[in-house]
């Protein structure tokens, strides 16, 4: 039985993060998260900014991300995304307003355990 779609967890506005964050099923991060970042289904929210290198399925971004990303699924930069550094995905999606300063690299990764 997989309960990992039900999992919810916020990283809210105030709140910084600095190290390691590893998490299953949906995180959305409206604060801010330095270093090192892992999950499945990860939402930066408008508000939200990650400075890290990062590892997930799925990843939306919607805030800021500066850094290194693996995404196995689909990497979405939303209108009000701001997205730099380093980008490795299966596939991408960049929505008009969205700002990519990245060097990108699209391919079939495998789906990891998070």
């Amino acid at each position: 039985m997989k309960n990992d779609d039900k999992k919810f967890s916020i990283i809210d506005e105030g709140f910084t993060v600095e190290g390691t964050v590893v998490g299953k099923g949906r995180l959305v991060i409206k604060g801010t998260v330095k270093g090192s970042l892992t999950g499945d289904n990860v939402v930066i929210a408008e508000e939200g900014a990650v400075y890290a290198d990062a590892k997930a399925n799925v990843m939306t971004i919607g805030g800021i991300f500066d850094g290194k990303i693996e995404v196995a699924k689909e990497l979405v930069v939303l209108a009000t995304g701001k997205c730099s550094g380093q980008i490795v995905c299966n596939d991408l999606v960049v929505e008009a307003g969205g700002l990519l300063n990245a060097t990108v690299a699209c391919k079939a990764i495998k789906p990891g355990p998070a």
